[in-house]
C-alpha cells in the first residue's frame, strides 16, 4: 500500500515561506480550490531547479500570493470578487459568522462574569434587539456595495443608523426592572441563529440575491459599470462617472452596443480599476471603515462613562475596546499619511 506525499521544500525557512504564502492566499484572496497547491508546486520547482531560497526568488509571501491569484485565476472570476478574493454570497456568509460568533462569545462572557441566570429588562431588549438588528442591516449594506448595489447598499447602510437610534432611543424610555429570568444558554441559542444559517444556506444562494442579472440595454449596462467601479472597486463617484461618460460616448459614435463593445461589465470595470491605484483605493476605503468602527465603539464607551461603575466587567471591556481600537485606527492614520507623503516626494 502506497501513500500519496507533497514533496517537501528543501530547507525550514522555505517552508515557512511557503506556510504564509498559503495563509494569505486563504485571508486575502479567498480563490477557488486547489489554488494554493498549483502556485506553490510552481514555486517549490523553481527553488528544486536554482537552489535559491524561496524568498530570494518570489519576494515576500503576501507579493507572491497576489501574483499567483492574478496568474492562476481567470478574469471572470476575479471580476466578481471585492478588495478581499470574496464573492457576494461569500461575503454575507462571513458576516453571518462573525454576527453570531460575537453573539455567542459575549454572551459566554456573561456566563462567566454574572452567572448562568439573566435578567433581561425591557430597556435592554430593546437595545440589544437594535444593535443586532443593525448588524444584520449593515451586513447586507457592506455586501449590497461589494456587489456594486450603490443605492442599496446605502439605504441598508441608513436603515442600520436609524435601528441603532430608534433602540437607544425606546431604551430611554422603558423601564429598566427586570421582566423574567432564564438562562444564559438561551441567548446563546439565539445568538447561533446566524452561524445556523450560514452553515445551511449555500453562498450561491445569497449570491443570488445581491448579484442582478446581466444588464438589459446600454443605460442598465452603464449604470452597472458605474455601479461596480464605485462599489467592488472603491472608485470616488468622479471617476467614475468620467469613464461612464468615455463609455456613453464610444457607443454613440460607434453605434456598436454596450455588450458588444465592451463585454462584461463585470470585467470591463475591473480591467479599469486595476494597478497599482486600486490597492490604495481599497486601502484608503479600510481606512474609512475601521475610523467609523473605531467612533461607534468609542461613542458606546462614552455612554458607559456617563454612570460608571469600575468594578464592572463590561465597563473595562468597552474602556479596553475603545482604547484598542483607537490606538490601531490612529495607527493605520499613520501609516496612511506616510504612504501619502512618500509618494508626493517621489513623485
Amino acid at each position: 500500500m502506497t501513500t500519496s506525499q507533497k514533496p517537501g521544500w528543501p530547507t525550514e525557512e522555505d517552508e515557512q515561506w511557503a506556510a504564509e504564502v498559503e495563509l494569505r492566499l486563504a485571508l486575502d484572496h479567498h480563490g477557488p480550490g486547489g489554488l494554493a497547491d498549483t502556485a506553490l508546486a510552481a514555486a517549490r520547482e523553481a527553488v528544486a531547479e536554482t537552489g535559491c531560497g524561496a524568498r530570494e526568488l518570489f519576494g515576500a509571501p503576501g507579493e507572491y500570493a497576489k501574483a499567483a491569484f492574478t496568474e492562476h485565476v481567470g478574469e471572470e472570476y476575479r471580476a466578481r470578487t471585492d478588495g478581499n478574493g470574496l464573492l457576494p454570497g461569500e461575503r454575507f456568509t462571513a458576516a453571518l459568522v462573525a454576527i453570531g460568533g460575537t453573539g455567542v462569545m459575549v454572551s459566554l462572557f456573561q456566563w462567566l462574569r454574572e452567572g448562568f441566570w439573566v435578567e433581561p429588562s425591557p430597556a435592554g431588549l430593546a437595545a440589544l434587539s437594535g444593535i443586532a438588528l443593525a448588524a444584520l442591516l449593515g451586513a447586507v449594506a457592506v455586501t449590497a456595495w461589494s456587489a456594486g448595489r450603490i443605492r442599496g447598499g446605502w439605504g441598508f447602510a441608513a436603515g442600520a443608523v436609524a435601528v441603532v437610534g430608534a433602540g437607544m432611543g425606546i431604551a430611554r424610555l422603558l423601564p429598566d426592572e427586570p421582566l423574567f429570568t432564564a438562562p444564559v444558554l438561551a441567548v446563546t441559542a439565539a445568538c447561533t441563529v446566524p452561524l445556523g444559517v450560514a452553515a445551511a444556506v449555500p453562498d450561491a444562494v445569497f449570491e443570488r440575491w445581491f448579484v442582478p442579472a446581466p444588464p438589459d440595454g446600454d443605460e442598465r449596462w452603464l449604470a452597472r459599470l458605474e455601479g461596480l467601479l464605485r462599489g467592488r472597486h472603491a472608485m470616488r463617484a468622479a471617476e467614475a462617472h468620467g469613464h461612464v461618460r468615455e463609455a456613453r460616448e464610444h457607443l454613440a459614435a460607434s453605434g456598436d452596443d454596450a455588450a458588444t463593445a465592451f463585454g462584461s461589465a463585470e470585467v470591463y470595470a475591473l480591467r479599469l480599476a486595476a494597478g497599482p491605484r486600486r490597492e490604495r483605493r481599497l486601502e484608503r476605503r479600510k481606512l474609512y471603515g475601521t475610523t467609523i468602527m473605531a467612533v461607534l465603539v468609542v461613542l458606546m464607551f462614552a455612554e458607559r462613562v456617563r454612570d460608571p461603575d469600575l468594578t464592572s466587567f463590561w465597563f473595562w471591556f468597552s474602556a479596553v475596546s475603545a482604547v484598542g481600537w483607537g490606538l490601531y485606527t490612529a495607527g493605520m492614520w499613520h501609516e496612511a499619511l506616510g504612504g501619502d507623503a512618500a509618494r508626493k516626494e517621489n513623485a
